[in-house]
């Protein structure tokens, strides 16, 4: 595997592991278990996750945490964040 499927994997592997936190904190919300932090949910989006986010958050009928405007911005700034942090890496090529 050269460096850019390590990427790839790594980056797929984060996605997933913050898409199943936000499905965790859903489920222990739904019964009154004690819940993930949103600091936390957002760190793993800052990490890479980003994508893993939104589908946590708008990929079910119940959209987990989109009622929270405040979340739902920082969220949003983070995606932006790495769309354009991407853009610049690829122009760079």
């Amino acid at each position: 595997m050269n460096g850019y499927g390590a990427i790839l994997v790594g980056y797929a592997a984060i996605n997933v592991v913050t898409w199943a936190c936000y499905r965790i904190d859903k489920a222990r919300a739904a019964r009154g278990a004690r819940r993930i932090s949103e600091r936390a949910l957002l760190v793993l989006a800052l990490a890479g996750g980003s994508l893993g986010a939104l589908a946590g958050v708008y990929g079910h009928r119940r959209r987990h945490k989109a009622s929270k405007w405040q979340f739902v911005v920082v969220l949003w700034g983070i995606v932006v964040f790495h769309a354009v942090a991407l853009g610049f890496g690829l122009a760079r090529r």
